[in-house]
């Protein structure tokens, strides 16, 4: 004979009208845990900031400025600044140029394998410098390669530099765009075809004044990009004295022959360079 349930426990009274309860704390699994979880991630944090601030401040301490100076006169330097930064504006230009309509398409309308397509877009930026270079050189030993050089000489030039860094900038600024588009509302291009524009209206009127943030954070991440490449150009334009050279190259010629102060002095110039697109990139572009 199964044993009586046990009896209920009486039921607890109402509390009198107009009485104050007192507030019932609400108990989260693992809030205790939040301080050291936080004091974890800001420990990681200045370590990795220690870290390149050693890594910087040794290469900028290693020389005098008059070292600096001097190496900076050099003839060699001076053309290879003048020809990075000439170089590196116009790969931006043209990576931008390209990546406004791709990001804009891409960001826009859907279709059949875009997966695809936005995986191959991205291939630049996975695959090893040197590898990129060697791609160049090789297209340009075909017959179609050659076609084209007979319009304009690419391999072993000023325009092969242009290309090389353009070919792997433009997947970044691509990304840029793409990501800006996407943040972009479609409701005033959808308002201005309404309105009777043409899509290409929409776009330039609507679309593109929106998006011009993110268009000077592409070009400001693509030339950045553009200034810092190194293995596409010395496979595919090479590192020539007063033709080809770029600052990348140089530091790499400098060590090469044991100037390590040149090196370093053309190391710090990209550094300034790099602090000052990240600063215009925060200060105009990242939102």
């Amino acid at each position: 004979m199964d044993p009586a349930p046990p009896p209920l426990p009486p039921p607890r009274p109402a509390p009198p009208r107009g009485a104050i309860l007192a507030p019932v704390k609400a108990v989260v699994p693992g809030w205790s845990h939040v301080p050291f979880f936080l004091m974890l991630l800001a420990a990681l944090v200045g370590i990795y900031l220690i870290f390149w601030l050693c890594l910087l401040g040794a290469t900028a301490l290693h020389s005098t400025p008059q070292d600096w100076i001097s190496a900076l006169q050099s003839g060699d330097i001076r053309h290879a600044t003048m020809v990075s930064l000439i170089t590196s504006t116009l790969a931006s230009v043209l990576a931008v140029l390209t990546a406004l309509p791709v990001g804009y398409f891409l960001a826009r309308w859907s279709f059949p394998g875009k997966s695809i397509v936005e995986a191959a877009l991205d291939i630049p930026i996975v695959l090893p410098p040197m590898v990129v270079g060697l791609c160049l050189l090789i297209f340009f030993q075909t017959t179609v390669g050659h076609l084209i050089e007979k319009v304009i000489p690419l391999t072993y030039t000023v325009y092969g530099v242009v290309l090389a860094q353009y070919t792997v900038a433009a997947a970044f600024a691509i990304r840029t765009l793409r990501g800006t588009f996407d943040h972009l509302p479609r409701r005033p291009e959808d308002v201005a075809l309404t309105l009777g524009a043409t899509p290409a209206r929409a776009f330039w009127h609507v679309a593109l004044p929106g998006a011009k943030r993110g268009t000077v954070a592409a070009f400001c991440i693509a030339w950045a990009r553009s200034l810092g490449e190194f293995g596409p150009i010395l496979v595919f334009a090479g590192a020539t004295r007063g033709k080809t050279e770029v600052l990348p190259t140089t530091v790499w010629l400098e060590l090469s022959v044991g100037n390590l102060e040149a090196a370093v002095a053309v190391s710090l110039l990209m550094i300034l360079l790099a602090v000052a697109v990240l600063i215009v990139v925060r200060a105009f572009g990242e939102r």
